[in-house]
C-alpha cells in the first residue's frame, strides 16, 4: 500500500538525531530569550508545558507512524482519517505550508548568527543575513536531493557537535555560575506565562517530522516510539538546563538588549568571548541541521502528494539526485520568503499553523484509534492541552500582534480553496473521483 521498501535504512540513532536537529534549532537559539522575556523565572513552567504537549502529541505521532509506517507521514494519517479528501488534502497542504515558512524561520536565524560570527560589525547588514541564509538553504537543499543516508549520517555529526559544545557550557555555568547582581531576571504573572507557551512549544515541533522517517526504518513498529520519545526527553531536559543557564548568567538588562542571542550571551560570564563564539557556532549546526531535517520532511511529503494527486507532478519528476522539480521550486519560494519577510510575524505564523495541523493529528488519531490501539485518554489529554495552547498563543497576539491573526485564517483558507480547486480539476478529468 505505501509502496517498495527502500535499499536504504535509517538507524536508530539517525531518527533521535534528525528529531533532535528539528526541535534544537531556531527553536532554542532565537526563541529562548523570548520566551524568557515574557515568563521570566517562570520560563522553567512554560518549557515544561510545552514538553508535556510534545510527549502526547508524540505518543499519537507514535502510533500513527508504527500503523502506517509511509514516507508521506502526516499526509498518509489525513488520508486515513478522513474521508473527504478536500479535508485531508487541505490539512496537508497546511503542514507543507508551515515546514516551507520554518525553513524561512530558521534560515534567518543561521543567516544572522553567521553574520555576527565571521563579519566584524560595522559590516553586517541585512544583505550580510540573507547571503548567509541563502547559502545554507541552497547547500542543505543539494544535500537533501543526495537521499535519506546522506541526510541522517549529516545530522547525527551536526547534532553531536551542537550538543557537545551546548554541554560545555552548561558544565561550566554549574561549576562557576555568575550572579546577576541587582539585575536578576524577575517572575512574571500569569498572562507572561500563558503567552510565552505557544513559543516553547514551538521549540519542540520538529518532533512530528520524525514520523516521516517511518518509510526509511527497517522495524518502524519498534524504532519509531523509542526515537521519538527519547528526542524529545532529550530536549526537554537541554531547555530546562539551558533555562537555568540564562537565568543565573543573564541580567535582565541584557536579556532585553539581546534577546535573539540569550544562549550565546550566557556563555560570556563563564566562557568569555571565546565561549561566546563557541556557542555561536553550536547555534550555526543547529540551525543548519534544522534545516536539514525539514527539507528531509518537505521533499517526503511533497513528492507523496504529488503520488496521489494532490499536488501537480512536477512533485514527482526527477531533477537531481533524489529531488524533484516541486522541491527545487518550494526551495526558490524559501529563498524569496527569507529574504522579504520579518522574523517575527514568520514566526508566529508557522507556530500557530504547526498548532492547528498538530490538534488534527490528534482528530485523526481519535478516529482511528482502534486501528492503533491508541489509549483514547492520553487521546483526549493531548487534545485538550494543545487546544488550550493555541488558546493562548492567540490571546497573546491578539495584544501584541493583532494583524497577524487574519493573516493566519488567510494562510488556512488558502490551503482550503487551493485544494478544493485541486480535487475539482481531478473530477473532471477522472469522472467519480471526489
Amino acid at each position: 500500500m505505501y509502496g517498495k521498501a527502500p535499499k536504504e535504512y535509517l538507524s536508530l540513532w539517525s531518527v533521535i538525531a534528525l528529531g533532535i536537529g528539528s526541535m534544537v534549532g531556531a527553536g532554542i537559539f532565537a526563541l529562548m530569550g523570548q520566551a524568557t522575556l515574557m515568563a521570566g523565572k517562570n520560563v522553567y513552567w512554560s518549557f515544561i508545558l510545552g514538553g508535556v504537549a510534545a510527549l502526547l502529541s508524540g505518543y499519537t505521532y507514535a502510533k500513527l507512524g508504527s500503523r502506517y509506517p509511509g514516507s508521506g507521514g502526516i499526509m498518509d494519517y489525513f488520508n486515513e482519517a478522513f474521508s473527504h479528501k478536500t479535508l485531508s488534502g487541505a490539512l496537508t497542504l497546511i503542514y507543507l505550508g508551515t515546514l516551507v515558512i520554518t525553513v524561512a524561520l530558521v534560515a534567518k536565524s543561521f543567516g544572522a548568527y553567521a553574520s555576527r560570527l565571521f563579519l566584524p560589525d560595522r559590516a553586517v547588514t541585512i544583505y550580510s543575513t540573507a547571503l548567509f541564509a541563502s547559502v545554507a538553504i541552497l547547500l542543505l537543499g543539494a544535500l537533501n536531493m543526495g537521499g535519506a543516508r546522506a541526510v541522517g549520517k549529516s545530522e547525527v555529526i551536526m547534532v553531536a557537535f551542537k550538543l557537545l559544545i551546548l554541554t560545555v557550557l552548561m558544565l561550566a555555568s554549574f561549576g562557576s555560575s555568575v550572579p546577576v547582581g541587582a539585575d536578576p531576571i524577575p517572575v512574571k504573572g500569569l498572562d507572561g506565562l500563558l503567552g510565552s507557551v505557544g513559543l516553547t512549544f514551538f521549540a519542540f515541533a520538529g518532533y512530528g517530522m520524525m514520523a516521516n522517517t517511518a518509510g526509511n526504518l527497517k522495524n518502524p513498529s519498534r524504532t519509531l516510539p523509542r526515537a521519538i520519545f527519547m528526542a524529545i526527553g532529550l530536549v526537554l531536559a537541554l531547555y530546562l538546563i539551558l533555562s537555568y543557564v540564562v537565568l543565573s548568567n543573564v541580567p535582565a538588562t541584557s536579556l532585553e538588549s539581546h534577546t535573539e542571542t540569550a544562549v550565546a550571551q550566557a556563555a560570556y560570564p563563564v566562557l568569555g568571548m571565546w565561549g561566546f563564539m563557541a556557542v555561536s557556532v553550536a547555534a550555526l549546526i543547529a540551525t543548519a541541521s534544522a534545516i536539514n531535517a525539514t527539507m528531509f520532511s518537505m521533499l517526503d511529503i511533497s513528492r507523496a502528494l504529488a503520488r496521489n494527486g494532490q499536488l501537480g507532478a512536477i512533485f514527482k519528476q526527477p531533477f537531481w539526485g533524489h529531488g524533484t522539480e516541486g522541491f527545487f521550486y518550494l526551495l526558490l519560494g524559501i529563498l524569496v520568503m527569507t529574504n522579504a519577510f520579518n522574523l517575527v510575524a514568520i514566526a508566529n505564523l508557522a507556530g500557530a499553523c504547526f498548532l492547528i495541523s498538530y490538534l488534527a493529528v490528534f482528530v485523526a488519531h481519535w478516529r482511528l484509534r482502534k486501528e492503533t490501539q491508541g489509549n483514547a485518554l492520553l487521546i483526549i489529554l493531548g487534545f485538550l492541552l494543545m487546544l488550550f495552547i493555541l488558546g493562548a498563543f492567540f490571546y497573546q497576539m491578539f495584544f501584541s500582534q493583532p494583524y497577524l491573526i487574519p493573516l493566519i485564517v488567510l494562510f488556512v483558507a488558502a490551503c482550503f480553496i487551493l485544494e478544493f480547486l485541486i480535487r475539482r480539476k481531478i473530477a473532471k478529468n477522472v469522472p467519480g473521483v471526489s
